[in-house]
């Protein structure tokens, strides 16, 4: 079980449907994969997501180099294999880009210890549940009007999810915000938990008075309001509002957390595979979380944060953007408005040959 080498590719795959995130205009998901030979010839494979090609390539060089240095540990070694990557890379991290070229081969790591010994990565992890609600969180752009986020509401409907997170934070006034939240709510209805993320715009006073605006208008949380670095803002409006509030996604290690935790800023640390550098570290932003009685929640890739979530006690829900779909034979099973951990070994993720060849980048 020991790990024979480490191939890595980059990926772009081109979306039928561009939209605006972040003040951006994302045309394809970018993605840098990693795939961990065994000297048993088990394949474990993992990779990061970004929206832009910027800095992918390096990201996937880096990787390479990394993987270097992880031939001939044991997969069943994944946190003596972390540090070492990051030891190998500490003159340029830690966190940044270090974490993001940790990320996709500690993910296949984990994958290739679970096909090694014939168990799920959830659990290896602990295996608290084998399903989790998951909230519907593509399609609700700010630059959709508001009949086109009607639409996306009813649609997700319609597939079974009873949950869903919508963009905001570019209305001049608080209620320009409530008025998108009230075209999901009319599309939906009342048993739909709806959620908004303001990707960091508002000033301090801007939020607070927004959000209790949205608080009255029903929401079940608020995603980053102001930017994350500002811990004691954060507490603040954590105080001020009768929700939960999320953030987190922007971290690096597990040290910002314990200062976001520490003034009370957040009721779910989110936390991104990529910032975080992968599973290893993720499991221990978790645990610290669960000791300042925080929820917490993944960013993106549903697929292997199922496995995460259902292995804590202190997870709630999965963010269902599914970026990485076309790269795969299936995503995991949806049970109504639950998705299920897969059946199979490892991530239980079966990578479509044709689709990694269709899409790999050559140059």
């Amino acid at each position: 079980m020991k790990i024979a080498s480490v191939e890595v590719s980059v990926l772009r795959v081109a979306l039928d449907n561009p939209y605006t995130a972040a003040g951006r205009t994302v045309d394809a998901n970018w993605h840098v994969l990693a795939e961990v030979v065994t000297t048993d010839g088990v394949r474990g494979f993992g990779y990061i997501v970004a929206l832009r090609e910027m800095f992918v390539r390096a990201v996937a060089s880096a990787t390479y180099e990394l993987g270097r240095s992880v031939v001939g540990m044991s997969v069943l070694e994944a946190e003596a294999a972390w540090q070492r990557m990051a030891k190998a890379g500490d003159w340029v991290g830690p966190g940044g880009l270090l974490n993001y070229a940790i990320c996709p081969i500690d993910i296949a790591i984990w994958d290739a210890a679970g096909k090694s010994i014939g168990q799920p990565v959830s659990k290896l992890l602990g295996g608290f549940r084998d399903r989790l609600p998951a909230y519907a969180s593509d399609g609700f752009w700010y630059s959709l009007s508001l009949d086109e986020l009607a639409a996306s509401a009813r649609k997700a409907y319609a597939q079974g999810f009873r949950a869903m997170k919508l963009r905001v934070g570019h209305e001049r006034h608080p209620a320009g915000e409530v008025a998108r939240v009230q075209a999901v709510r009319d599309a939906v209805g009342p048993d739909v938990a709806i959620m908004v993320d303001a990707t960091e715009t508002w000033t301090l006073d801007k939020a607070i008075r927004t959000g209790r605006a949205l608080v009255e208008s029903g929401i079940s949380w608020l995603e980053d309001p102001i930017v994350h670095t500002d811990n004691d803002g954060m507490g603040r409006i954590t105080a001020a509002l009768d929700t939960l509030v999320a953030t987190g996604e922007h971290l690096y290690d597990i040290d910002a957390y314990r200062r976001l935790l520490e003034a009370r800023g957040c009721g779910i640390a989110l936390i991104d595979l990529g910032r975080i550098g992968g599973v290893t570290p993720w499991r221990h932003v978790a645990s610290l979380a669960h000791g300042f009685g925080a929820l917490v929640g993944g960013h993106v890739l549903p697929e292997i944060h199922i496995h995460l979530l259902t292995a804590v006690p202190n997870a709630n829900i999965v963010e269902y953007v599914p970026r990485s779909a076309r790269l795969l034979k299936a995503m995991p099973a949806m049970d109504g408005s639950d998705m299920v951990v897969p059946p199979g070994a490892g991530f239980g993720l079966e990578l479509d040959r044709d689709a990694v060849r269709q899409f790999t980048v050559t140059n």
